[in-house]
C-alpha cells in the first residue's frame, strides 16, 4: 500500500517542511504549479504526497486517513481525543516554534496565576452572575488545562477570528491562543498568565496508528525515519 505523507500547503510551513525534507535527499516537487495540491516526492518509494492545512493534516494522522505529515503539535494534542493513542510524534523539526498560552487583560492587576483566575472567577459570576467567558480556537487543550489547574468558573466560546482581539470587542474575557512573540498579546492590551503556557507547540514530523498500513507504507516510512536517524540536519 502506498504511504500517504502531507505537508503545510502554503507559507513558511510549506517552504520550511520541504526544505527539511529536501536537506534528507528527498526533494518535493509541486504538481500544477503554486496554486496545485499534489506533489511529488523523490526517493521514498512508493508515496502519495498531500498538501494540505495543517489542520488537515493533524486530523488526517487522528483519523486514520494519513500515514505521516508534517503539522503542529498544538493541532495534534487538541485535537486528538487521546494524543497518547491517536498519534505519534516521529521528530520535532526546529521550526514553527509557539506557545499556546492563557492570557488575561493587562488591567487584572489581581491576575496573575491560574489560581487567581479561579478566584477571579468565583467574584465574577457572583458579582454579575455569569461565568468567565474564555475565547479559544483549542476547545480540548483548555478544557484539560484549567481541569488540570483545578479552573472551573469559566465556558468556552469558540473563536472563529482574531482570538486576541475578543477581549476588547466584548466578546470574551480570558483568552487561550498561540503566540510565537507575545507582541499581539501585548497590543491588545493583554498579559500572560504565569503559570498560563499549556504548550510549547513546534512542527513536528507525526504518524498515525490509526491508519492502514501494510508491509510497503511501513518500508517508505522506515526510509524516512533511517535517513533522519543518520543525523541529517534540521532547517
Amino acid at each position: 500500500m502506498t504511504l500517504s505523507l502531507a505537508i503545510p500547503s502554503k507559507g513558511r510551513l510549506k517552504e520550511k517542511s520541504e526544505a527539511w525534507l529536501g536537506g534528507l535527499g528527498f526533494p518535493v516537487s509541486q504538481i500544477g504549479g503554486e496554486r496545485g495540491y499534489q506533489a511529488e516526492i523523490a526517493g521514498l518509494g512508493d508515496v502519495e504526497m498531500r498538501l494540505l492545512s495543517a489542520r488537515e493534516i493533524a486530523q488526517g494522522l487522528i483519523d486514520g486517513s494519513l500515514h505521516a505529515g508534517i503539522t503542529g503539535e498544538d493541532l495534534l494534542h487538541d485535537l486528538a481525543p487521546d494524543a497518547g493513542v491517536d498519534f505519534r510524534v516521529i521528530e520535532r523539526l526546529g521550526f514553527g516554534g509557539a506557545d499556546v498560552i492563557v492570557a488575561v487583560p493587562q488591567a487584572w492587576l489581581d491576575v496573575d496565576t491560574m489560581a487567581d483566575l479561579e478566584a477571579a472567577g468565583a467574584a465574577f459570576r457572583k458579582l454579575h452572575h455569569r461565568r468567565l467567558r474564555v475565547a479559544t480556537k483549542y476547545m480540548r487543550l483548555t478544557r484539560r488545562f484549567f481541569a488540570a489547574k483545578s479552573v472551573g468558573e469559566y465556558r468556552l466560546v469558540e473563536s472563529a477570528g482574531a482570538t486576541e482581539a475578543a477581549p476588547a470587542t466584548g466578546s470574551a474575557d480570558v483568552i487561550v491562543d498561540i503566540t510565537s512573540t507575545g507582541a499581539t498579546l501585548k497590543a491588545n492590551g493583554l498579559k500572560i498568565l504565569q503559570d498560563g503556557v499549556i504548550l510549547k507547540s513546534e512542527a513536528s514530523l507525526a504518524m498515525s496508528p490509526n491508519a492502514p498500513w501494510t508491509d510497503g507504507s511501513e518500508a517508505s516510512l522506515a526510509r524516512l525515519v533511517d535517513r533522519i536517524g543518520a543525523g541529517a540536519k534540521k532547517v
